[in-house]
């Protein structure tokens, strides 16, 4: 929770910097011919505003009020000249017309500094127009945050997403919190939050249900905290995949006193199986609840979405990650797997005070390893199945 004081009280001290000496002022939408009809395509009022809000050398707040209004797709550019608040109070609903939403992302943000966004108010997707029937060749992001220094995101809400939800590229010293995050368990490719290519990313006292990763983290992230986030339907807290591309690095990984239920996966690292160096390291996994997940604790360097995929060995070094107290139940037999590469074998895994029973038939909860050295210390159940063999 350290870090989250010292991000909130940075975040707040640039802010001030700012705003010192300069006015406040509201771009309320209706004010630049928003109708707030659920029908009419907003998305040259939402600019509109923008652009002046963003020319206000203070503290703007661009407001969408209480009403339901469509957007087509904007992209928020900046750099502003001050400090700036996107509040969300009413809803903004997508498209669902293939041929208006057959894009990457449907609302972004891009090179934006001090930036806010928050309301309470709900980004609805439209998903179920897309969801295994587009013939769109990529399906928008929810919202997208590209090349953005210092944001926060909270109390937000986003609904059926077409594709991500909430997409970070690129972007350093940003905060997530209060964000309610929902679509149906069998909706495709609907990740929670994913990060890509960014530093200092945190994630707090979340609510994320979808029908993939509740959160993913992808290459060239590092300095991710992640706490208080339940998570469930979905596929649990991913990082990776990794080796699409060669040098794909992730590191310095923080996630803790989060709860999955009934998710397919809890915890886990996943990398393709190919001859693309990289690597995953300093990750640390501790306090975690898991309530009937299928796959509890997993790395998986054997990762292969649409067979049929290559049989080699991955080229991903997996190493420094430890598991602390990870407690509750699995759906499979198999509550901790560790399936990692014959090429280059995870290393220094660390487990301690692991309790995961199996709540299903069959008989009790095991470990499976595979290429896999560390060491295990506190309660073992199940049983560890590591190699007691530490890389130097």
């Amino acid at each position: 929770m350290a870090s989250k004081f010292y991000f909130e009280i940075a975040f707040i001290l640039g802010l001030v910097l700012v705003c010192t000496n300069a006015d406040n002022k509201i771009f309320n939408v209706l004010s630049y011919g928003a109708k707030a009809d659920g029908v009419t395509d907003n998305s040259k009022a939402f600019l509109d505003a923008w652009m002046d809000a963003c020319k206000w050398n203070g503290n703007a707040a661009l407001l969408i009020p209480l009403e339901t209004f469509m957007v087509y797709g904007v992209n928020f550019i900046g750099p502003c000249k001050g400090s700036l608040s996107f509040q969300i109070q009413g809803v903004i609903k997508a498209p669902t017309d293939p041929k208006l939403f057959c894009h990457d992302t449907w609302i972004s943000f891009k090179g934006v500094n001090f930036l806010e966004i928050n309301g309470g108010g709900t980004l609805d997707g439209q998903g179920f127009s897309a969801w295994n029937k587009s013939q769109c060749a990529t399906l928008p992001s929810t919202l997208k945050l590209s090349f953005i220094q210092n944001a926060t995101v909270h109390d937000i809400h986003s609904i059926n997403s077409k594709m991500f939800h909430f997409d970070v590229f690129s972007c350093n010293n940003v905060m997530f919190s209060h964000v309610n995050i929902m679509a149906p368990e069998n909706s495709p490719n609907t990740d929670g939050i994913h990060v890509s290519a960014s530093s200092n990313i945190q994630v707090f006292d979340s609510n994320i249900g979808t029908g993939d990763d509740c959160i993913s983290i992808f290459a060239g992230s590092q300095i991710i905290n992640i706490s208080g986030v339940t998570c469930g339907p979905g596929h649990g807290i991913s990082i990776g995949s990794l080796g699409r591309s060669p040098n794909e690095v992730v590191k310095d990984i923080h996630v803790k006193s989060c709860t999955l239920i009934a998710t397919q996966n809890g915890v886990r690292i996943k990398t393709f199986a190919s001859a693309n160096v990289g690597s995953a390291t300093a990750i640390n996994f501790e306090d975690i609840i898991m309530n009937n997940v299928r796959n509890p604790v997993i790395i998986d360097q054997h990762y292969c979405p649409t067979p049929p995929c290559s049989g080699q060995a991955s080229s991903v070094q997996i190493k420094d990650v430890t598991f602390n107290n990870i407690t509750g139940t699995s759906s499979s037999i198999a509550a901790v797997t560790f399936n990692c590469s014959s090429l280059f074998p995870c290393q220094r895994i660390n487990l301690s005070d692991i309790n995961l029973s199996h709540n299903g038939t069959g008989g009790p909860a095991i470990a499976l390893c595979a290429n896999a050295k560390g060491s295990a210390t506190g309660e073992e159940l199940p049983p560890s199945c590591l190699k007691s063999i530490l890389d130097s």
